[in-house]
């Protein structure tokens, strides 16, 4: 607010009071009956106090104004100083980044020199080099020339002999390569590719087919064919529609073959049959009636042909469900051997060796008499056995141990315990041991004879031998003709040609020897 304006205002305000004051005393004289003149006197000393006061007022306006525009000065000041202040700021730093980017223009001024140096440095290196190019090509012309007069060949021909030590030297390498990679993924690859051969040919046709998709069944007379036929063959479409079996009648006298790949419907249909010639009515009506009837007696006998087993082995709480799958596999054979028969075998064997090892006897007998419970359904699933028995031996409540040892017992996953690996082990004794699945022997003695031929038509080989049934095939290779890459190679060759020549149950190990002997007699 400036002086004037702060003086016109102090004299406002004491005109307006001397004016009021005035008034009233006019007003009370007049009302009191008081003189004229003496209200006038003394308006006119009221008056003059109020001059007086408003000259008093209009000093101390003056003196606080000159007070208020003395600190908006000094405020001014100090403002105006740190302006300068942070203008000062500014301009050293200004003056600060012009030096440093005077700086960097002569440095990039210097490298750009450096770098037009250099360039004309690696120009003058590059014509040297051309220049030693030259020389050197003239040089191995020359030398090319000599070498083909000092040892009598032409260059074509030195290229081919260069080219056959350059082949031969790769075959090395390569036979090399094969073999570290053979030997890191043998135990993974080699297996699981046999593993899935075997069990599909196990799901397929085999030279048994006639003895495990057939039963023949006596009749008590040959009368008993015509009834089974019925008229117009009305009873024997009945009772194929009823069971899913064919019935083969032939001119064998007093029997019929019953035929079906699932053994357990080629049961059900033997006992209905059996059941319909003692009864002596057999009709479509009477045939579904029997049919119905043997299959709810044969779910009760598989359940209690698991739980039989279980008895004998001492493997208690096992779940209802897997007892009847225990019980299935008592119609299901692979090579002629029982998979009750070998499961309960293999429970035998895993305890045993636990035994001698100081593991869990009970763990492992359980895990080996499970091991096989995905082959009661493998038919009617997609998947492995072992994957199949593992996820059912999880669905009806066994332990993560036996679940594991079951869906590793063909390395489908990496065995991590010991019971896995008794599994393994138990597995492989129980169906490789002599005299536990059947060949024909002509096809046996085939197969040997097969294997040491293939060994034997590869060269360097001395002697090849067929072993452990045909399990094993031993080479034994010249040392002197053939080096220690070239006996891996040749047992991966031999290998290929038994995969794609021979049929075999499981896998063939192929087995190379190469030893350098030294005799000396002594006299």
């Amino acid at each position: 607010m400036s002086l004037g304006l702060i003086v016109a205002v102090a004299g406002v305000v004491a005109v307006a009071i001397l004016a009021a004051i005035a008034g009233t005393y006019w007003f009370l004289a007049k009302r009191m009956g008081v003189q004229i003149s003496s209200a006038q006197k003394e308006a006119e000393i009221i008056l003059q106090e109020a001059q007086k006061q408003a000259e008093t007022i209009r000093k101390a306006a003056e003196v606080e104004a000159k007070e208020l525009v003395f600190q908006k000065t000094k405020q001014a000041e100090r403002d105006l100083s740190r302006k300068r202040s942070d203008l000062d700021r500014l301009e050293n730093r200004l003056r600060n980044k012009e030096r440093t980017l005077d700086s960097k223009i002569e440095n990039y001024d210097q490298r750009e020199k450096t770098l037009a140096r250099k360039e004309q440095e690696l120009e003058e290196r590059l014509q040297r080099i051309n220049q030693r190019e030259a020389e050197i090509a003239q040089l191995e012309l020359e030398a090319r020339q000599r070498a083909e007069q000092i040892a009598g060949m032409t260059a074509e021909e030195a290229k081919c002999y260069l080219l056959e030590k350059l082949e031969n030297e790769v075959r090395q390498e390569a036979a090399a390569i094969v073999r570290r990679i053979e030997n890191e993924t043998k135990e993974q690859a080699e297996r699981k590719a046999r593993q899935i051969i075997t069990l599909a040919i196990q799901r397929c046709s085999t030279d048994l087919t006639t003895e495990t998709i057939c039963s023949t069944l006596t009749l008590p007379s040959e009368e008993m064919k015509g009834r089974i036929i019925g008229r117009e063959g009305r009873n024997i479409r009945a009772f194929e529609a009823a069971t899913g079996v064919n019935i083969i009648i032939d001119d064998t006298p007093d029997a019929i073959v019953l035929s079906c790949f699932d053994p357990l419907r080629r049961e059900i249909a033997r006992q209905s049959l059996e059941k319909l010639i003692a009864d002596g009515r057999i009709n479509p009506a009477r045939i579904e009636e029997v049919v119905r009837k043997v299959e709810r007696e044969f779910m009760e006998h598989l359940r209690q042909e698991g739980e039989q087993a279980a008895f004998e082995l001492g493997i208690v709480d096992l779940h209802p469900e897997l007892h009847k799958l225990l019980g299935r596999l008592k119609y299901r054979v692979s090579y002629g051997q029982n998979i009750l028969l070998h499961s309960i075998e293999v429970a035998h064997i895993c305890a045993h060796m636990a035994a001698e090892l100081g593991a869990d006897i009970q763990l492992a007998k359980r895990a080996g008499f499970l091991h096989d419970i995905g082959k009661a359904v493998s038919h009617e699933m997609e998947g492995t056995h072992a994957l199949i028995g593992a996820d059912l031996c999880k669905k009806y409540g066994e332990s993560m141990p036996v679940v594991h040892a079951v869906a590793a017992h063909h390395n489908e996953e990496e065995p991590r315990t010991l019971a896995a690996v008794l599994v393994q082990v138990a597995d492989a004794v129980s169906a490789s041991r002599p005299g536990a699945r059947r060949e024909a022997l002509e096809a046996y003695v085939k197969r040997l004879q097969d294997l040491e031929s293939i060994a034997s038509s590869f060269p360097g080989v001395e002697k090849s031998y067929a072993m452990l049934a045909g399990r094993e095939l031993r080479i034994i290779v010249n040392p002197e003709t053939i080096s220690d890459n070239e006996a891996a190679l040749l047992a991966r060759e031999v290998t290929k040609r038994i995969e794609s020549e021979v049929q075999y149950p499981g896998q063939i190990k192929v087995t190379v020897l190469r030893e350098t002997r030294f005799v000396e007699y002594a006299k």
